[in-house]
């Protein structure tokens, strides 16, 4: 295998999609353990995306030789810090999509974070014996899991962008 930048970035889109399909097969299966398959699918796809957006964020940093281009985090190179002491047009992109709360990299930013975080039981709403009629509620406990259609939208967003950079990266 070469040892080009790329490579690494190409490995981790592409174990992602395996990931993602290992999901639709648990999807399909329905065997006992499905729910776990699917948990633990989407945790991988989750993980190689990530690896995919690092490896990514070397394939810049090599080719503008930044000063930590071997950085082990994405999120410490998608700072206004790292831009504005090695601007590059790629760079910038990548730290504008960061920034953005409602971007995909955000969003998977958020999510890949969220892996490392303790199960956190609910929350109990203390109940007032004297209204026994009256039910808080409380929608902000309420997760919804990452669906397959959104980390496969994630999947080709970063491919495309990982195609699209490269053609500005390559030199003539």
């Amino acid at each position: 295998m070469a040892n080009e930048l790329y490579t690494r970035t190409n490995q981790k889109i592409f174990y992602a999609g395996l990931a993602l399909d290992s999901w639709r097969n648990a999807e399909k299966a329905q065997n006992m353990n499905a729910l776990a398959l699917i948990q633990a699918e989407r945790e991988a796809a989750l993980f190689h995306l990530y690896g995919a957006l690092l490896g990514l964020c070397h394939e810049i940093a090599g080719y503008y030789r930044l000063p930590d281009s071997s950085a082990p985090q994405a999120e410490r190179f998608l700072t206004p810090a790292v831009l504005q002491a090695a601007p590059s047009q790629e760079l910038g992109e990548l730290v504008e999509l960061a920034q953005s709360a409602d971007s995909w990299v955000a969003e998977l930013l958020k999510a890949y974070a969220a892996l490392f975080q303790p199960p956190q039981a609910g929350k109990k709403v203390k109940v007032d014996p004297s209204t026994p009629l009256i039910t808080a509620v409380s929608l902000d406990d309420e997760v919804e899991p990452l669906t397959h259609q959104a980390l496969e939208a994630w999947r080709q967003q970063l491919k495309a962008l990982a195609q699209r950079f490269r053609e500005t990266l390559s030199e003539w």
